[in-house]
């Protein structure tokens, strides 16, 4: 028989909104797994493999903006989920993760599958419980049905991040044959209200005030999700201030027309006269990370007089080594209050315009006629991708390569990236995630290593038709031919590249996806309008190219930019 208050785990999911479960094959968790697939009002899937398991749900509470459920047995499956946690962490994504353990008493006492499993994810989750592994006294019922709710609303609470409930679970695991689950509907619910995170009046007006100090004004957006009131504040306050507005491709404000989009161009340039135009009075930021190095040493060089960042609550990093203010409200709220409160200096967004217009021109141009290598390659993907869908961003070059082209305004592409960590691992199984929790078509922009790596996020039942994964296969690590340290180092093709001869020819046989492979700039524009048909289903387009020959065309890229003279 399983305990009613574990049945009523999922019941306490179900009356807060949860929409999606991931769980992963064991018997110490059955209990639980059966709870949730019984239930009725979920999506459940069932991954075997616990790290692409945790990375798909990273990718659905990305799409849904809910906290995904994940559900694994006892002993090292927990730890598998490790990577994906630490991503949510630092992406402030909520997760809500329930891993079964062995009651209290076992630990360390040599059982099978047992480890020390209470807060197992260290400084790496928002909260850690652990479920009452006795229910003889009804409190325990009480404080097991608090502590679901307390857990799930912490998982959403800004900043947003995954929650652990530890579950110690005693045998029978598994219900009678003729057993029904009854769930109660009357079952303990803690709603909570959320916050506004607004500026008084009060506030307003003395940053109305002290901004009127700055004539510079330039915004930096970081990593965030496409959101149309905050892109809608956004224009308004720069159009009205005639403040500079600049973000990564993962900043998703792409689709602001005024909005800088080549500055790692623009920052690779050596002109120390022309940058020193662009340096601002005040920065404003917000969102989370950056990927553009040049942009961030550029601002660490060129700082400026203050540095104000917007963000509602939780740590704030300092990265930029300027940080002189912290404003606590959301930025579409901020950008609100203080439109039309000064006017910028018309000399500086005139030199950020010009430099743009400049850099993307020269991008256009180099793209267009270079030889074929990744860079012209991720160009004529991008142009191709359908309008209103979503790219999934793999690290190492496949992100920066993106990055550098940047999408445009009209094509309405929301875009993910693994940046809260960085790492390759989990790159596909993220996608994956999205693609099964969103409608649209979802590509993947992956490398050779980040791809094989994570494999196993094609290993499950669930193929998604709107999946697309563009494979950038140079057979090697190839950022360490792009930058300076490893490129220089004899060690370089053993033991940083790493070099391999795989193909991702027979991953799409073994998963059933269609699979096409290029080798030409003149394959790949063949190649494109059937590969991201409405209606062709899941897909591999494979680009071979040669990592020399990417570094040299690269390296050709880098060198003219350099030289490039803003009007």
């Amino acid at each position: 028989m399983i305990l009613a208050p574990v049945v009523n785990i999922a019941e306490i999911c179900a009356q807060k909104g949860i929409e999606h479960v991931v769980l992963s094959p064991g018997s110490r968790c059955a209990p639980i797994t059966i709870a949730f697939a019984r239930h009725g009002g979920f999506q459940v899937k069932t991954v075997s493999d616990e790290r692409a398991a945790a990375f798909m749900a990273l990718g659905m509470a990305l799409t849904t903006g809910k906290p995904t459920v994940l559900v694994c047995t006892s002993g090292t499956a927990a730890l598998n989920y490790a990577p994906a946690v630490a991503e949510a962490f630092f992406q402030r994504v909520p997760l809500l993760i329930l891993s079964a353990d062995r009651p209290p008493e076992w630990i360390d006492q040599l059982d099978g599958q047992t480890i020390r499993q209470q807060n197992v994810f260290g400084q790496h989750i928002k909260q850690s419980y652990t479920f009452p592994p006795d229910f003889s006294h009804p409190d325990a019922t009480w404080y097991s049905e608090r502590m679901v709710s307390e857990a799930l609303n912490e998982a959403m609470n800004y900043p947003a991040g995954p929650v652990h409930i530890n579950v110690p679970l005693r045998e029978p695991f598994y219900p009678a044959p003729d057993e029904d689950l009854k769930y109660n509907k009357q079952v303990k619910v803690i709603a909570e209200e959320p916050q506004a995170y607004d500026l008084s009046v009060a506030q307003s007006l003395r940053l109305q005030e002290e901004i009127l100090k700055y004539r510079k004004v330039l915004v930096l957006a970081g990593q965030d999700q496409q959101q149309e009131p905050l892109l809608k504040s956004l224009h308004t306050f720069t159009e009205s201030t005639g403040a500079v507005v600049v973000g990564d491709i993962i900043s998703n404000i792409h689709q602001l027309p005024q909005a800088i989009r080549h500055q790692d161009i623009i920052f690779g340039n050596t002109d120390q006269e022309q940058l020193a135009k662009l340096q601002p009075d005040l920065l404003i930021s917000f969102g989370k990370s950056i990927i553009s190095k040049s942009l961030k040493v550029y601002l660490r060089k060129y700082k400026p007089k203050a540095h104000w960042h917007v963000q509602p609550a939780g740590q704030v990093a300092d990265t930029f080594q300027s940080l002189t203010k912290i404003v606590r409200c959301t930025p579409q709220n901020f950008f609100t209050a203080l439109a039309g409160s000064t006017r910028a200096d018309e000399n500086f967004a005139a030199a950020w315009a010009a430099a743009n217009e400049t850099a993307g021109n020269y991008l256009q141009k180099y793209t267009q006629g270079a030889p074929y290598s990744e860079l012209p390659v991720v160009a004529r993907v991008l142009r191709q991708l359908p309008p209103k869908s979503n790219l999934h961003l793999a690290n190492s070059m496949a992100v920066r390569y993106a990055n550098i082209v940047g999408l445009q305004a009209a094509q309405q592409v929301q875009v993910y990236a693994n940046r809260g960590t960085s790492g390759i691992d989990g790159s596909t199984s993220t996608a994956v995630g999205c693609a099964l929790s969103c409608p649209g078509i979802t590509t993947l922009l992956t490398g050779d290593l980040a791809f094989f790596y994570d494999r196993n996020g094609l290993w499950h039942n669930y193929l998604p038709p709107n999946l697309r994964i563009v494979l950038l296969n140079n057979h090697a690590g190839g950022i360490f031919r792009l930058i300076d340290g490893p490129r220089q180092q004899p060690e370089l093709e053993p033991y940083f590249e790493t070099r391999q001869e795989l193909n991702a020819e027979n991953t799409a046989r073994d998963f059933g996806i269609r699979y096409t492979s290029v080798n030409s700039l003149e394959e790949l524009e063949d190649a494109l309008p059937a590969f991201f048909h409405p209606e062709a289903g899941a897909g591999i387009l494979e680009v071979f190219t040669e990592s020399n020959a990417n570094a040299s065309a690269f390296d050709a890229y880098r060198t003219e930019g350099r030289k490039l003279r803003f009007k």
